[in-house]
């Protein structure tokens, strides 16, 4: 993974016990007028389509949350400690800052990066990132039925 700390922020992901081998890294970088993330992982689930009255498995609602909190708590509902979703101007779900794109798996890896002009790096620092099961569906309030909690990162200074 990344290793250059010439970068502002960063969140070292790693998988809780829904799907332990997901691991990776999220970078938030300093831009004019906002902050490149960019984010790599491996181990992502496969897609899987929705059951009947189900959930499709990915793709994978990435978000910030509102603390820098990754403890397991319920190995079933895990890291709930991270709060809900950052959204610091009180924005309806789909324009949260935290709210970011979805995570495709090929082969349970994934890289993408994007820009956001909704926070700066020391906005986020000491929040939490979050991975989750089912893909963000940018509507429903207030966190877009995403499901499950699969991985988190706690954001700190590089």
């Amino acid at each position: 993974m990344y290793k250059n700390c010439d970068i502002r922020a960063i969140a070292d992901i790693r998988g809780g016990p829904l799907a332990p081998d997901i691991r990776g890294v999220v970078i938030f970088s300093d831009v004019p007028g906002g902050t490149e993330v960019y984010v790599e992982v491996v181990g992502l689930p496969q897609f899987k389509p929705a059951p009947p009255d189900g959930q499709p498995v990915g793709p994978h609602g990435f978000h910030i949350h509102e603390y820098g909190d990754c403890r397991v708590g319920d190995p079933e509902d895990p890291f709930m400690d991270a709060g809900q979703h950052w959204n610091p101007d009180q924005q309806p779900h789909g324009n949260h800052a935290g709210d970011f794109p979805v995570l495709f798996s090929n082969n349970g890896y994934t890289r993408m990066s994007f820009f956001t002009n909704k926070f700066k790096v020391w906005d986020v620092v000491g929040r939490s990132v979050i991975i989750h099961e089912n893909p963000d569906d940018y509507r429903s309030q207030p966190s877009g039925n995403a499901g499950r909690r699969l991985a988190c990162g706690v954001i700190r200074y590089c």
